[in-house]
């Protein structure tokens, strides 16, 4: 029994992807899933530190995955946030809930006072301000879900309609451990950067062990990897050792390893509830498949030369163009919504889009629109009886 809890078994991999999934476990509200972690402890912690240079907290209230990524990604933040001023006011609440004892309670009206005190810059909390209201409302929404506030008495989306709403909160233990533990006060970084890069200060950029835990993370943290040169130290692994790399990551993970000439990915053979994928079943991830066949077509009408990368480069208002002919071609078969959007709208909803997934970006100084190889790894088009059932419509329409 002892040698199977080392070994890489099928609830090795489910607790695996539970920990790449979810920020942490709390054992109090999900006990069956932090027990297949601490099952699979041992063998867990070894892979994750030898293959990725995490570390693995397993606590006899949570288990965590600390996940750090090489560069920060659009996706990463708390997606229930919407404005800047949620994260400012998220950290503030960090900072009240480190003046509290565990299970000490307290009620909202003082940690709204508290905060318009601790809030930075000049312009503070005005509590009188419907979407000041509403952050505070979405970070103590996250806070209760993530586990690191309880709700004793009350609901804080009264206080959206009002200032004088009232809800009795309970300091948990996890709260203590949200936070990741660094080797200087975060007051001594001076960017996102700085902290990044503590996690190899200790390390040579280049040797083995590092070079492997960087691509492990670009692979699984971010959607698609790729070559920034012939000299890419990190291509240059992918390819010499891509048979070991897809062996291993195919034996413990869920995933295939991919390789192309400027591009590197993990996908997944069959659709799975747990994850986060592209394709979805939101009506603009249609339209992105839609347009990278429209992307493929008119590369070729218009004998646009490919970038070293095999990237293409379009100036904003091709981009939009091209997405108005994607518009003519299958736009009958679109929601409602899409439908009736003018094409200016659907291409900045698109772009935004193909940039999470990093299929596309813009340069900075020139506003051109660069296509990258992995959007039209797959495309779009609608199937042959689809395409008859319509061509009936217009007709009976005529």
């Amino acid at each position: 029994m002892e040698k199977q809890k080392q070994q890489f078994d099928e609830v090795a991999h489910e607790a695996m992807e539970i920990l790449f999934e979810q920020f942490w476990v709390l054992r109090e509200s999900e006990p069956e899933k932090y027990q297949l972690i601490r099952e699979r402890e041992n063998a867990l912690r070894s892979y994750f530190l030898e293959k990725f240079g995490y570390r693995l907290i397993v606590h006899r209230h949570f288990a965590k995955l600390e996940k750090v990524p090489i560069e920060p990604e659009p996706w990463m933040g708390i997606q229930a946030f919407t404005h800047s001023r949620d994260y400012a006011i998220f950290s503030c609440v960090l900072a009240f809930l480190e003046g509290k004892t565990i299970d000490e309670q307290f009620l909202l009206t003082e940690i709204v006072e508290d905060l318009q005190g601790i809030y930075p810059g000049e312009d503070g909390l005005d509590w009188t301000n419907y979407e000041h209201r509403k952050s505070l409302v979405r970070v103590l929404r996250f806070a209760q879900e993530i586990g690191i506030v309880k709700v004793v008495d009350g609901d804080i989306e009264g206080f959206s309609q009002t200032e004088n709403h009232e809800v009795l909160y309970e300091v948990p233990l996890v709260s203590r451990y949200f936070m990741r533990s660094y080797p200087k006060d975060l007051f001594q970084f001076a960017s996102i950067d700085e902290i990044l890069k503590v996690e190899w200060m200790k390390e040579e950029e280049n040797t083995g062990a590092t070079r492997r835990h960087r691509i492990y993370r670009k692979l699984f943290l971010s959607p698609v990897m790729y070559s920034e040169g012939v000299q890419d130290p990190d291509f240059l692994y992918l390819r010499n050792y891509r048979n070991r790399l897809r062996e291993d990551i195919e034996k413990h993970t869920p995933f295939q390893f991919e390789l192309y000439k400027n591009t590197a990915m993990i996908t997944l053979p069959e659709r799975r509830a747990r994850f986060t994928l592209f394709p979805d079943n939101k009506g603009i991830m249609d339209i992105a498949l839609q347009f990278a066949s429209i992307v493929r077509e008119q590369q070729r009408t218009e004998d646009i030369p490919y970038q070293w990368n095999g990237t293409l480069l379009l100036t904003w208002l091709d981009f939009e163009r091209w997405v108005g002919l994607c518009k003519e071609q299958f736009g009958y078969g679109w929601s409602k919504e899409h439908r009736e959007a003018t094409v200016k709208d659907t291409a900045s909803e698109l772009f935004r889009l193909l940039e999470d997934w990093k299929l596309a970006r813009r340069e900075q100084d020139t506003g051109a629109v660069i296509l990258y190889p992995a959007l039209v790894r797959m495309i779009g088009r609608y199937p042959d009886d689809f395409l008859k059932n319509n061509e009936v419509g217009e007709s009976e329409k005529e």
